[in-house]
């Protein structure tokens, strides 16, 4: 049999059952991988080169043949062959013709053994040294020995463009006017025979309200909505982007534990969010507000503490001896486990080591490149282990740089700006009879274009163009793109097509800050956050695990 698939099945973990099958079902098996995955950027997608159907693919493209031979005793045979770098889509249509058939390849000797792994894993293995470090987290595995008690992926809300803006006076609004729809279909609906009929009834009227599947299951359940101010609260949105949240277990799709970690999303904590299983790369954020879902990819929250509400707490007949206790009726815990403080008490025996250390520690350590450049492989299909490195004074540099990381991403409003060259002139000593103009950004953009595109110059606006930006900041990349497009991206004013709902950035500047610079001075600290991030990173120890 010969099929031309997706190739995604070939390294996505949620396909190792269906790899394994077909080694135990076939004798022989033989993968041609022609590339072309355009669901990724930069250099990768460079490397990926040409999509093989033209401009309505974007999937890499696997052409397998599969093999059964009853006569022949053993299975699993696996003949791997990958195109290589760079490739348009004509070269790769001319070297498949070239090849002709399996033994086109053989003649070129290009043929690759593969044997895959206990993971059912055929292409990038993992490394098995992984497996002996201290889990960051686990939740199915209840007896595992894990260095988190509880972690969370971020909110969705399945109608972001009414639940989150720049503007908190926006977010009340929009999500007011949409609990008085709802409230309306609420009081107009039939009473008999109305759950089955459900789709039937409302007004999917996307200027008026966003629906989903909990919304609708509410107005089949009879229950009404009611808009709450306090509820509107700060959240990151982004990388380095603030926005104000409508955070309500009713408006919001799922909010998971977050409420153990934000309880109300009012109470600052820490938590570092790492990117989650089958991301396209390795990266994490260390927060002090709410995490939107996609605000680290597939990404899971690792707090500094958990809350627990006192009545909760009654309810349960929990002892608050030991408890800290915090405003509001909520408790605070440490996050970081006992098993967790021992397993690295045990690695460095008679050093003074906190939960609150161990903490950073991971921090710090979720940002050296070898860890991440050695453990690429099992970081892309399972959640970080965490290695005790092999000597106290190399735990002391993890932890010290994990503090100066977390301090400065959190925040990160508060660093230094990095003095650029303004093109039009030095701002200090110009005349600006209105700030709130001469500041306005509608939305970045470099200096050229395509291959002449120039990135240390950035035109911010019609006033403002500025130069000499440092080439070096953009190496700070998180969630797959340098933390100063981030900011390029989401300093900007921008309409929702569905809702017509505007998100202004200058907004957040006027109204949260009180700064109409806010957009410019925070391109300016990201550059100062950026540069800083990386002369911390190059000066990590190198990684050796402790025996």
């Amino acid at each position: 049999m010969a099929y031309v698939t997706n190739a995604g099945w070939l390294e996505a973990k949620s396909m190792d059952g269906m790899r394994k099958c077909l080694a135990d079902e076939f004798s022989r098996i033989f993968i041609f991988h022609l590339r072309g995955n355009q669901r990724t950027s930069g250099e990768r997608s460079r490397r990926e080169g040409g999509k093989i159907f033209g401009s309505g693919s974007r999937a890499p493209i696997a052409i397998t043949l599969l093999v059964k031979n009853p006569a022949k005793a053993t299975r699993g045979e696996i003949r791997f062959h990958d195109i290589g770098d760079y490739l348009d889509q004509q070269q790769k249509l001319a070297l498949t013709k070239r090849f002709g058939s399996i033994s086109g390849i053989a003649r070129d000797h290009a043929w690759t053994e593969i044997s895959p792994d206990e993971h059912g894993d055929w292409l990038d293995q993992r490394d098995s040294s992984f497996d002996g470090f201290i889990r960051i987290g686990e939740k199915r595995d209840k007896g595992a020995t894990k260095l988190f008690e509880n972690f969370s992926q971020g909110v969705v809300t399945s109608r972001d463009a009414w639940c989150y803006n720049a503007s908190a006076t926006c977010v009340g609004e929009h999500v007011q006017r949409m609990v008085e729809v709802y409230n309306d279909h609420l009081a107009k609906r039939p009473r008999d025979g109305y759950s089955d009929n459900i789709e039937k009834f409302i007004i999917s009227d996307s200027n008026k309200i966003s629906w989903s599947r909990s919304l609708k299951n509410d107005l089949g359940r009879g229950r009404q909505l009611s808009f709450r101010q306090d509820a509107i609260v700060r959240s990151v949105y982004r990388p380095f982007t603030r926005q104000h949240l409508y955070f309500d277990r009713r408006l919001n799709e799922m909010i998971y534990q977050i409420p153990k970690i934000f309880p109300n999303g009012c109470k600052r904590n820490r938590a570092i969010c790492v990117t989650g299983t089958s991301a396209r790369a390795v990266s994490c954020l260390m927060v002090e507000d709410i995490p939107s879902f996609d605000m680290i990819e597939r990404g899971q929250c690792f707090p500094l503490k958990l809350y627990n509400s006192i009545e909760e707490e009654r309810r349960k007949g929990a002892s608050l001896l030991d408890e800290t206790s915090v405003p509001d009726d909520y408790h605070a815990r440490d996050a970081i486990t006992d098993a967790g403080l021992r397993h690295f008490q045990t690695a460095y025996p008679g050093a003074a080591i906190t939960k609150e250390d161990i903490f950073y520690y991971v921090y710090g350590l979720l940002h050296s490149e070898d860890y991440r450049a050695r453990f690429a492989n099992n970081l892309s299909k399972e959640l970080p282990r965490i290695p005790c490195v092999k000597t106290v004074e190399d735990f002391r540099a993890f932890l010290d740089a994990g503090r100066r990381l977390g301090d400065l991403h959190v925040n990160y409003e508060n660093a230094e700006p990095y003095p650029v060259t303004i093109k039009q002139g030095d701002l200090r000593l110009a005349t600006i009879n209105d700030p709130t103009s001469f500041f306005r950004v509608t939305k970045m953009k470099f200096d050229g274009r395509g291959r002449n595109k120039d990135k240390t110059t950035v035109v911010y606006n019609a006033n403002i163009t500025m130069e000499n930006v440092p080439l070096d900041a953009y190496e700070y990349v998180v969630n797959g793109k340098p933390a100063l497009e981030w900011v390029m991206e989401r300093q900007v004013v921008k309409t929702d097509k569905a809702s017509g709902i505007v998100n202004d950035a200058n907004r957040y500047a006027l109204e949260t800050v009180g700064n109409p610079a806010y957009p410019f001075e925070l391109f300016q600290r990201i550059i100062t956050v950026s540069l800083e991030t990386m002369k911390i990173v190059r000066g990590l120890p190198k990684l050796e695990s402790a025996a």
